[in-house]
């Protein structure tokens, strides 16, 4: 199978999104961060709870991290794979193109995996308003 300089080019749309999507998951745990460090100061008894969550942050954002370098070095092998077509070099510009996407199921893999994560978390912290308020009734 040969490729045409236009495939990879047809990535960079959704290669672009999911960066900005994983840059956006990013800020929001920041934001977390912020707001943890902010309730660990003022409530003592809450350090437990804080500190699990933090446990929890902390897998979320190295998960962020690897997402968004695999996100960046697939978007990085389309470009080089149109680079090389240019060139005239089709069979390396295969397997370059067929890496980037390689690396962007890689991303999606673990972007997944980060949203389950994400899931069992604010589940906790539902569970955890509802047991406070059905003992505060």
């Amino acid at each position: 199978m040969s490729l045409d300089i236009s495939t990879p080019a047809l990535l960079f749309p959704a290669i672009t999104l999911l960066l900005l999507a994983f840059t956006n998951r990013f800020v929001a745990l920041a934001t977390l961060v912020r707001g943890l460090r902010v309730r660990y100061k003022e409530a003592p008894e809450m350090r437990k709870t804080i500190f699990g969550q933090i446990k929890n942050l902390r897998l979320r954002l190295l998960l962020i991290r690897n997402m968004q370098a695999l996100g960046i070095a697939s978007f990085f092998c389309c470009v080089l794979s149109m680079v090389l077509m240019y060139l005239g070099r089709q069979v390396v510009a295969d397997y370059v193109f067929g890496a980037s996407l390689f690396l962007l199921l890689g991303s999606l893999l673990l972007s997944f995996i980060e949203t389950q994560i994400s899931t069992r978390a604010i589940n906790l912290e539902l569970r955890d308003l509802e047991e406070n308020s059905s003992s505060a009734s």
